[in-house]
């Protein structure tokens, strides 16, 4: 069963009295090699979460490249869906559920090597993103397809017009690279706009210890939603006493003028300028 042809998709989801809902942001692909390069560029684990499988094309090709996947759908609709589609794969197990409500830790063996796959609506992005990247879960890679426009944001460098708090955060988790574009023509119904395929690798040694991390959303948080100030002004409104002399002379410490602005800073100047300001 090709999943990825447009009468397959259509037939499957008229047998179930289907839909595309969009307040889901379903969008189904329709070039098998879009989830096959997916499939591949996980690189080696022992299991894959994916989430959002759909009716399973990318979820079938995972199940021929690694031992055991398994895939969230928040669609109650597409369950019986999948159980037709990944029949006959029996390394794979489907569950009804919202991702952010989901006890990730729950789902995998301890010690697994763990891979994250998803073709991710633009609405609901960045919490699945930070709600992974949060997890205690020890991932070794997250292979996300998003809006074009989102890739662009996750790998900005610092002081680009794109450059923002995810970027910042995604930094600090690890490396974040686009592998290959795809254009809006690959999905059924056809996207207003073209995705790209970005993966996340995180760091062998975290950037941030575990009690340093709110301290550093803080000031992340702080530098970006007053981005059109100095770093040294949007700054000064957290709980920290310091006046706004004092906030640029640590900037200057950290080898940056006193008038820098937020979007200058790598994620390694985050994590040092929150030690500066809250040392624990």
């Amino acid at each position: 069963m090709d999943l990825c042809d447009l009468s397959v998709i259509r037939t499957l989801l008229e047998e179930h009295g289907l839909r595309m809902q969009k307040s889901l942001g379903q969008n189904f692909l329709i070039d098998p090699e879009v989830p096959r390069r997916i499939a591949d560029s996980v690189g080696e684990a022992d299991e894959v979460l994916e989430i959002g499988p759909g009716i399973g094309c990318l979820t079938a090709e995972l199940c021929r490249a690694h031992p055991r996947v398994t895939a969230v759908e928040l669609d109650a609709g597409l369950i019986p869906v999948l159980a037709k589609t990944l029949a006959e794969f029996d390394n794979v197990r489907v569950i009804h559920g919202d991702i952010l409500k989901t006890d990730l830790p729950s789902l995998f063996s301890p010690g697994s090597r763990v891979a994250v796959c998803a073709n991710l609506p633009y609405y609901i992005t960045t919490p699945i993103l930070m709600e992974l990247i949060a997890s205690p879960v020890p991932f070794v890679s997250l292979t996300v397809m998003v809006q074009a426009e989102v890739a662009a944001r996750f790998t900005a460098p610092p002081g680009g017009r794109d450059y923002g708090a995810v970027t910042v955060a995604l930094g600090a988790y690890g490396t974040v690279k686009k592998l290959f574009s795809v254009s809006a023509g690959h999905f059924y119904p056809a996207p207003k706009v073209d995705s790209a395929v970005v993966q996340i690798v995180p760091r062998e040694t975290p950037l941030l210890a575990e009690k340093e991390r709110p301290v550093f959303r803080s000031v992340v948080r702080a530098a970006f939603e007053k981005r059109r100030k100095t770093l040294a002004n949007a700054l000064a409104s957290l709980p920290h006493g310091r006046s706004k002399e004092e906030l640029g002379a640590i900037l200057s410490s950290l080898g940056f003028p006193a008038d820098v602005r937020g979007e200058r800073l790598s994620p390694e100047d985050y994590a040092s300028l929150a030690r500066a300001l809250f040392p624990q």
